[in-house]
């Protein structure tokens, strides 16, 4: 009789502990899926911003390009984060949109990256949970066409195109960028 009770103690403990067991590596699993998700939603929407800006760039030119971005890239995001069943949003700590600003904790993710560019270390996301939902940051790297409207005032933007930036944006703050450096982060939130 001990022997038989002995044995269903340790038959349960083991299918307790292998199916904890499976649990865990269920839950890496799903927070694994869950950042690529949101890694793939930051590049789409990034990859659509890029491609619309670019069309109105070679259509119109640069300055131009300023007036879609000033009417066109928040719609844009939100309608993308719309198809996704996501709530996205472009931050950074040096808005040209007000709407744009980054809160505390996103600065805080921002300096981590600009920190880790000061080292040539690679640039990394990061996930974190809010109000019970999954929360991914993904950095926005500067590239060589940024500059035309977030560069250099005195040589990398043209005259007429800081003209139209002061223009639309008085209180703009996202200018004095070089190559490789962060503009900011796509947040993405997954919805339920």
């Amino acid at each position: 009789m001990n022997k038989i009770r002995m044995f269903i103690f340790i038959a349960l403990g083991i299918l307790i502990f292998s199916c904890n067991k499976k649990l865990k590596e269920e839950k890496i699993a799903t927070k694994i899926n869950i950042e690529d998700t949101l890694r793939i939603y930051a590049m789409q929407t990034k990859g659509v911003l890029g491609k619309n800006l670019i069309n109105a760039i070679n259509k119109q030119g640069t300055e131009k390009a300023i007036e879609f971005c000033s009417t066109r890239a928040i719609v844009i995001t939100d309608s993308m984060g719309t198809a996704l069943n996501a709530t996205i949003k472009r931050v950074s700590d040096q808005p040209r949109n007000s709407l744009n600003l980054a809160n505390k904790d996103e600065i805080a993710f921002i300096n981590e990256l600009k920190e880790k560019i000061s080292k040539g270390e690679k640039l990394t996301s990061k996930m974190t949970e809010s109000n019970g939902k999954t929360v991914g940051y993904f950095p926005i790297e500067t590239n060589a066409m940024c500059l035309q409207c977030h560069g250099s005032k005195d040589s990398d933007i043209k005259p007429d195109v800081l003209k139209k930036i002061n223009l639309l944006y008085p209180k703009d703050q996202a200018t004095g960028y070089k190559e490789n450096q962060i503009r900011g982060i796509f947040v993405v939130t997954q919805n339920n």
